[in-house]
């Protein structure tokens, strides 16, 4: 079931990247929604995945 589950979810990660590549070509404008939910998407992982920790290297 978990495997069913993962390549659902690598099916929509390709769908949402191959949609990103279409839109950028100028393709239909569903495309270009998909495109635009599928980089806000990477947007929010990518924030919520930095690391909140300041690091100092010791030099100050």
């Amino acid at each position: 079931m978990v495997v069913v589950v993962l390549l659902g979810v690598l099916a929509l990660v390709v769908a949402g990247c191959v949609c990103v590549v279409w839109a950028a070509r100028g393709g239909p404008r569903w495309a270009r929604v998909v495109a635009a939910v599928t980089l806000a998407a990477a947007g929010l992982l990518r924030a919520g995945s930095t690391n909140k920790r300041t690091t100092t290297n010791g030099d100050d």
